[in-house]
């Protein structure tokens, strides 16, 4: 009845398990009712001996879940094997019925008379335009019946031509060990949702006001009088006209001055106002994406955010959250870290919980490439980027200074993402040259890292694809290009997605494994986040000495990795005090 699946009423249930077979199951509309009949299929629901199909199957499992029905796996979702075996391509149900079957689906828009409204055709169909779908199930009842198990009939067919291109593209082991068995965590990890503090976040809310109407007074008297801070076209006058700040500053098609932040950034060191104008952009976006917004998104019922998760998104592999999204967060900027203050546990008795992986992309990095200095400075407990600021610089580990040690992790970080002399520059606000000379320098301190990039991008070219250690595929066709702009970046998205693939694909196998270990436990601590390289939970107290360790070792042993993985831990009254 409804896409909000903590509102969602089940109207109805198809099934089919032979092709071209499909039985629909019409429910009351009394919710009480449908729920006591949906019981009645407990046994199959429940049944771990029992595969269960669909299309985009974490919505159907989530709407059971919030009318009281959990379903058990094995479970194979036709959209999130479709998104490994062509990922370039559409996942929706109708797209792939007429790809691979040659077969057009009655349209749920057909069903509610939308398309009649377009064409302006149909005068029945026009009249079912106001009515709900529970009435159209009501008053069309052999056309609901069919529209839905066909639907169920169709993706029964798509799931047993899918499971063999599965096999046909290399991609079973991440469906079946990695994608699947995370759908119903992420079901129940939605349902938890997490709790938030209305009186917390309005403090916040008046500091980042405060903060706001301070940097605008700052930026107009360095300005030499008042402006639009939001208009990119007066901001780039006042940059670029009057402070002169670049020669040949960058336009956009319309021949306005370009202010994006990687402008910006480049910019900041030669202008306080430059920075400032960044700060203000930060403020603004988190009071409007998060303070002003956040108390919109509790659930009336449950007076929690209940934020949705979605698995194949980013090429990557990595999680994505949506409604709200909760992994965009700024965590390296103290008014991003003051967001984290208004997300607390369920109650007074609990705390959080978080448990993040330490470094882990330059981790997988030593391990991918097997370079002697990196694999070394992690298997002795080294910090990494000293480790790299010292061979850098030729000094000591305990003569680098805070500044060595920040650029050396521009540069480890810069360096997965295939970073040039050029972007470093502007990162550093340096020379291009002097950029240059240092990402020289690091190849030369880690060669077995150049190696294996050069190598990366051989075998790219050559199969068309990357891989993670787990065989997750992103394919390359840019890889060959003649345009070298274009191949450049097709370069660099080769040598990155094994990396943040292998590391996407851990924290989701170590999600799968903490909770079925919670389950399996008995534990009243829940997984309630993803964030990035990090979980959150509402702990209880009394279970902390018992279930951290289990957490911390389902999360290092995810997939064994050359060198050491490390996870830490904290715990707190609220998020920030957690991390």
């Amino acid at each position: 009845s409804d896409l909000d699946v903590t509102r969602a009423q089940v109207i109805g249930l198809a099934l089919s398990w032979k092709k071209g077979q499909g039985y629909y199951v019409p429910l009351p509309d009394r919710r009480d009712e449908g729920i006591a009949i949906l019981r009645e299929f407990g046994p199959l629901f429940e049944n771990e001996a029992v595969e269960k199909i669909g299309h985009n199957l974490k919505f159907d499992l989530a709407v059971l879940l919030w009318n009281g029905i959990a379903v058990k796996g094995p479970f194979f979702d036709t959209m999130l094997a479709h998104a490994l075996v062509e990922p370039d391509q559409r996942h929706g149900m109708d797209y792939l019925s007429e790809t691979y079957l040659g077969y057009t689906p009655v349209s749920i828009k057909t069903l509610l008379g939308e398309d009649a409204k377009k064409k302006k055709k149909d005068p029945d169909q026009l009249m079912m335009l106001d009515m709900t779908m529970q009435e159209v199930a009501r008053e069309r009842l052999d056309e609901v019946a069919e529209y839905a198990a066909e639907d169920a009939d169709v993706t029964f067919q798509l799931s047993e031509i899918l499971r063999g291109l599965l096999e046909e593209r290399g991609q079973h082991r991440v469906f079946y060990d990695i994608e699947a068995p995370l759908l119903p965590v992420l079901v129940a990890m939605e349902h938890e949702g997490i709790a938030l503090d209305k009186a917390a976040l309005s403090e916040i809310g008046a500091t980042l006001e405060a903060s706001i109407r301070e940097l605008e007074k700052s930026i107009q008297e360095r300005a030499g009088g008042p402006f639009n801070l939001n208009s990119p076209k007066q901001l780039g006058e006042i940059l670029f006209d009057k402070l002169k700040l670049d020669e040949k500053p960058k336009k956009t098609k319309t021949g306005q001055y370009k202010t994006d932040e990687q402008v910006l950034a480049a910019l900041a060191p030669k202008h306080p106002l430059v920075r400032e104008i960044l700060d203000y952009r930060e403020a603004t976006k988190l009071k409007s994406t998060y303070v002003d917004a956040l108390p919109g998104f509790l659930n009336p019922k449950s007076r929690r955010i209940h934020s949705s998760f979605q698995q194949l998104v980013t090429a990557t592999g990595r999680l994505n959250s949506n409604n709200p999204n909760l992994q965009n967060i700024p965590v390296r900027s103290a008014l991003g870290r003051e967001v984290r203050k208004a997300f607390v546990p369920r109650g007074p008795e609990w705390l959080l919980l978080s448990a993040d992986y330490s470094q882990v992309e330059l981790r997988v990095m030593a391990a991918l490439s097997g370079d002697a200095a990196m694999v070394e400075a992690f298997q002795q407990g080294i910090d990494i980027h000293s480790a790299t600021a010292a061979r850098v610089n030729g000094v000591a580990l305990d003569a680098v200074e805070p500044e060595m040690r920040r650029t050396a992790k521009m540069v480890n970080f810069g360096i997965i993402y295939g970073i040039s002399a050029f972007g470093l520059s502007q990162r550093l606000g340096i020379g291009r040259s002097e950029a240059k000379e240092i990402i020289d320098e690091y190849f030369r301190q880690y060669p077995g890292v150049q190696a294996y990039m050069e190598k990366t991008i051989e075998d790219a070219k050559a199969a068309g694809y990357v891989e993670t250690i787990t065989g997750r595929r992103r394919f390359l066709p840019d890889i060959t290009s003649g345009n070298a702009t274009v191949r450049g970046a097709a370069e660099r998205t080769a040598i990155n997605t094994p990396i943040q693939g292998t590391a996407a694909d851990m924290i989701k196998i170590a999600m799968a494994r903490v909770a079925a270990a919670l389950d399996e436990g008995g534990f009243r601590t829940r997984m309630i986040l993803q964030v990035h390289d990090e979980l959150v939970f509402d702990l209880v107290p009394e279970e902390a000495e018992k279930v951290t360790p289990i957490i911390v070792a389902c999360m290092r042993d995810a997939i064994p990795l050359s060198v050491p993985v490390v996870v830490d831990t904290g715990t707190g009254r609220n998020w920030l005090e957690a991390h």
